[in-house]
C-alpha cells in the first residue's frame, strides 16, 4: 500500500503537476500578503487571513515534505538542503498554533510574530516562481528591449505598491506615486514628497526594495534564483544574460552573477553595521528603528539612490556633523558608483597580489608573474576616479570655505568638501544647503552630475570612461595621433564611437528637458531647472528644491529624463532600432571638415 501511494505521489511530482500546484499556492500567498500589508482590517479580517496563511503553510509544507523525500534526479543538492530548511521552517511556523507546544518550548516564542510567516511565504514563491522555465529568443527580444522592460515593469509595480492605503499616511497622487517609484528604481533619490513623514514602514520598505532592485536590475535577481532552483539555463539566455551581465564568457555567466549578488549584499550588510553603531541613540531612540534606518540607508548609500528617511538628508540637525556618518555613506556610493566589474576585478587584482608577495617570501624563485591582471578599462576607471574626487574636494574646499562649510571645523570641512565632491555623481545625498551654494561650486556640480558614476554602476551620468575617452581624444588630436593609446594599449574604435554617441545624445536629453520645464515653469530660476534636468538624467537626486512645486506635466518630463538617463538613451535607440547584422560591404570614406 506505501509504495502504491508513493508511486502516485511519485507520478504526479514527475508530471510537474506538483510544482504547478504549489506555484500557483505562493502566487495566492503573496497575494495575500500585498492585501494585507496595504490594505487596513479590522480584528475579524485579521483572524481570516492568518488562518489563510496558516492553511497555505501547511499545504506547503505538505508538497515541500514530498518534494524533499521524491527528489528528481537532476535537482541540485543546494536546490534540496533549501527545501528541507523550508520544510523545517513551515513546521516550526505550525508548531506555533499548538499552545501546548509554545507553552513547554518557551524558545519557539521567538518565531512567534507575523513577520516570520510573510518571510517563510515570500520564500515559498521565490522557490516556486524561480523554477519555471522562461526562454529569452533574441529573434523577437534583444538584450536592450528585455533591460527596458525590466525597468519599466518594476517601475509600474512600484507605483501600484505606493498606490496602496497603508503605504502612506495620507494618500498620494498616481503622478506622484509614479515618480517616486520612478525615482527609486531609477536610483535617482529626486522626491515630490518626505520619504520619512510621508510614507508607513510599509511604505518606506516598498521604496528600498525598488532601490535594491533597480540598482542591481531584476534581470540579476531573476536570471540568478531561476538558474539556483533549476540548475541549468538555455544557451540562448547565457547569450542574453552576457550582454546585460557585462560577462566576459559565456560559461561565466551565472558566476559573474553570483558574484555581483554576494558582493553587494555583503558591503551593505557591512555598511548597515557602521552605519547602526555610529547612530546617536538618543536621536533615534528605538532599536528596531535604528535598525531599519541603517538598512534603508546602507542600500539607498551602496545603490547610488540618495533616499533618506531624514527631512534634509544628512544636512539634518543632529546628523549635520557626524562626519563618520559621512565617511560610512560616502564610501558605500563610491563603491557602488565605481562598478561590478572594477569591483570584481579589484578583487582578483588584490588576491593575486597577496599570493604573490606569500609566495615570495615562501620561495622567492617559483613566485608566479601574470600581466595586467588590473585591466584596461578598471585603470582607466580608477584614475578618472580618483581625480574626480581629489580636484572636486579641492575646488568644493576653496569655493565654499567661508559659506556652506564655515560652521564646521577644519577636518569637518575636509570631510564635507569630500562629501560634497562625491555626492553629486550620482549619490544625491547632501549634507550642507544645496540652494546656498555659490554659482562657481554649483558650476562644478553640473559638471560631476553630469559625468557620474563608471560603467556597469549602481551610479547614472556619461560614466566616468566616457568621460576620460572624450578627454584622451582630444589629446591625441592635439597632438597630432591618429588613435587613442593609453597604459601602452590602443583604444578600440567602437568604444570611441559610444563615447561621443552618449555624450551628444545626453546633451540633447538634458537640453529637451531644460526646454520644456522651462517653458512650462516661467516663474521658475532657469538655474534650479538646468539643476534639475542634470540631477534627473544624471540620476543624482541633488535639488535646488523646486521639485516638489512642479506641474504636473513638468514632473512627467523629469520621470522621462530619470529614466531615460538610468537605461541610457543609446540603450532605448538599440531597443527601438534593435541591432542589424554586420555589413560585408564598405563604402569609399572621405573626410568631413571639422574646423
Amino acid at each position: 500500500m506505501l509504495s502504491f501511494f508513493k508511486n502516485i505521489i511519485s507520478e504526479i511530482y514527475r508530471e510537474r503537476r506538483l510544482s504547478k500546484i504549489a506555484a500557483i499556492l505562493s502566487i495566492f500567498g503573496v497575494c495575500l500578503l500585498i492585501f494585507d500589508l496595504g490594505f487596513t482590517h479590522i480584528e475579524s479580517e485579521r483572524n481570516f487571513l492568518k488562518n489563510l496563511y496558516y492553511g497555505i503553510i501547511s499545504l506547503g509544507f505538505l508538497i515541500v515534505l514530498v518534494r524533499s523525500f521524491l527528489p528528481r534526479p537532476q535537482t541540485p543538492k543546494k536546490v534540496r538542503l533549501f527545501d528541507w530548511l523550508l520544510a523545517v521552517s513551515f513546521g516550526i511556523l505550525l508548531l506555533l498554533r499548538i499552545d501546548f507546544i509554545v507553552a513547554n518550548l518557551g524558545f519557539l516564542k521567538f518565531f512567534n510574530q507575523m513577520g516570520w510567516v510573510y518571510l517563510g511565504l515570500f520564500l515559498f514563491f521565490i522557490r516556486e516562481i524561480s523554477s519555471f522555465k522562461v526562454n529569452f529568443k533574441r529573434d523577437y527580444l534583444n538584450p536592450a528591449q528585455l533591460f527596458v522592460a525590466s525597468f519599466l515593469l518594476i517601475i509600474f509595480l512600484g507605483t501600484f505598491f505606493l498606490l496602496l492605503p497603508k503605504a502612506t499616511h495620507a494618500g498620494i497622487g498616481l503622478i506622484d506615486a509614479l515618480f517616486t517609484a520612478t525615482s527609486a528604481v531609477c536610483v535617482t533619490g529626486l522626491i515630490v514628497v518626505d520619504t520619512g513623514s510621508y510614507f508607513t514602514t510599509f511604505g518606506q520598505s516598498v521604496i528600498m526594495v525598488l532601490i535594491q532592485l533597480g540598482g542591481l536590475g531584476i534581470m540579476t535577481f531573476a536570471s540568478y534564483f531561476s538558474y539556483f532552483f533549476r540548475g541549468n539555463s538555455s544557451y540562448a539566455n547565457q547569450l542574453m544574460l552576457k550582454d546585460i551581465s557585462n560577462s566576459e564568457k559565456i560559461g561565466e555567466v551565472f558566476v559573474v552573477l553570483k558574484k555581483i549578488l554576494l558582493l553587494t549584499f555583503s558591503i551593505e550588510a557591512v555598511g548597515a553595521l557602521f552605519i547602526y553603531f555610529n547612530l546617536d541613540s538618543a536621536i533615534i531612540n528605538s532599536v528596531p528603528d535604528r535598525i531599519f534606518f541603517s538598512i534603508f540607508h546602507s542600500i539607498s548609500g551602496f545603490c547610488n539612490a540618495g533616499f533618506s528617511t531624514l527631512e534634509n538628508s544628512l544636512y539634518e540637525p543632529g546628523f549635520r556633523f557626524n562626519y563618520p556618518l559621512h565617511l560610512i555613506i560616502a564610501a558605500l556610493f563610491i563603491l557602488g558608483g565605481i562598478g561590478f566589474p572594477i569591483l570584481l576585478n579589484l578583487y582578483k587584482y588584490v588576491r593575486y597580489y597577496t599570493l604573490r608577495k606569500l609566495q615570495k617570501i615562501k620561495d622567492p624563485h617559483r613566485a608566479t608573474y601574470m600581466p595586467w591582471v588590473l585591466n584596461l578599462n578598471s585603470r582607466i576607471v580608477l584614475t578618472t576616479t580618483l581625480i574626480l574626487l581629489l580636484t572636486g574636494t579641492v575646488f568644493f574646499y576653496i569655493f565654499e570655505y567661508n559659506n556652506t562649510l564655515s560652521g564646521h571645523s577644519e577636518f569637518g570641512k575636509i570631510v564635507t568638501a569630500f562629501f560634497g565632491a562625491a555626492t553629486p555623481r550620482t549619490a544625491g545625498f547632501n549634507s550642507v544647503d544645496t540652494s546656498a551654494l555659490h554659482f562657481s561650486t554649483l558650476m562644478l556640480v553640473f559638471l560631476l552630475m553630469w559625468i557620474g558614476a563608471s560603467p556597469a554602476s549602481t551610479g547614472g551620468g556619461i560614466k566616468t570612461s566616457t568621460f576620460a575617452l572624450a578627454t584622451l581624444n582630444f589629446l591625441s588630436l592635439a597632438k597630432g595621433k591618429d588613435r587613442i593609446e593609453v597604459y601602452k594599449r590602443e583604444v578600440s574604435n567602437i568604444s570611441i564611437r559610444r563615447a561621443f554617441g552618449i555624450i551628444s545624445l545626453s546633451l540633447i536629453v538634458i537640453g529637451l528637458a531644460i526646454f520644456l520645464i522651462a517653458f512650462l515653469e516661467q516663474d521658475k530660476n532657469i538655474i534650479a531647472i538646468t539643476f534639475e534636468a542634470f540631477s534627473a538624467y544624471s540620476t543624482v537626486g541633488l535639488s535646488m528644491g523646486i521639485t516638489a512645486g512642479l506641474s504636473s506635466t513638468s514632473k512627467l518630463i523629469i520621470i522621462a529624463t530619470m529614466f531615460i538617463g538610468r537605461v541610457s538613451m543609446l540603450t532605448l535607440l538599440i531597443a527601438i532600432l534593435r541591432n542589424i547584422k554586420h555589413l560585408n560591404y564598405r563604402y569609399p570614406s572621405e573626410e568631413i571638415l571639422i574646423n
